[in-house]
């Protein structure tokens, strides 16, 4: 099934009370070095400092009282098992985490922080998804691929809901794919401009 609109809008309600609209700045040397107004989306200014925590609170919010109690099971290298353990942690509910033997340490950490269960297996992020799908199996965990999630993709899709309404008359929205390791923006940080969400 693939979210709409509806679901969207339904996802931003239910993320609300756990997570912040976060704000677009401006940055006049970036609107100079490629030539027009640019306006930047502080998904960094998120708990876990990443987009995906708006997936993990819609999906960990819409579980079952069965899958609750049975708990969630997932593959990740980060950002993914931060979401889910984030959203875990607020619901009450178990969060396991297979993840590679040499997985960045920082994240591992963050994870673990959060209240994951770590399981350690394999050399890749495929081995890892490998064995999180054999343990769904075996032991009946709710299991949550990293892509192919209704929840995930409605959650998330509540960040391009804010910039329509931070930013109406946008004309294009770039969004990167994979590889990023954000990171939470200090405290004292000023903007130079704003757009408040609703």
């Amino acid at each position: 099934m693939t979210p709409g609109l509806a679901d969207v809008l339904a996802a931003r309600r239910r993320i609300a009370p756990y997570l912040p609209c976060t704000p677009l700045f401006r940055y006049p040397e970036l609107d100079e070095l490629v030539g027009t107004e640019v306006h930047v989306k502080h998904e960094n200014h998120q708990p876990v400092g990443a987009f995906k925590v708006r997936g993990g609170v819609n999906l960990v919010a819409q579980l079952t009282d069965d899958e609750r109690e049975r708990g969630l099971i997932a593959s990740s290298t980060g950002n993914h098992g931060q979401s889910l353990a984030f959203a875990a942690q607020h619901f009450g509910v178990t969060a396991r985490i297979c993840i590679p033997e040499r997985s960045n340490p920082v994240k591992v950490a963050a994870m673990k922080g959060l209240g994951a269960e770590l399981i350690v297996a394999g050399a890749d992020f495929d081995d890892a998804r490998e064995n999180a799908e054999r343990l769904a199996v075996e032991h009946g965990y709710r299991y949550v691929h990293s892509g192919d999630e209704p929840h995930l993709i409605a959650g998330v899709g509540t960040e391009m809901l804010e910039i329509v309404e931070q930013q109406p008359d946008v004309e294009v929205v770039i969004v990167p794919v994979g590889g990023g390791a954000a990171r939470p923006a200090p405290a004292s940080w000023p903007p130079r401009s704003t757009r408040s969400c609703r």
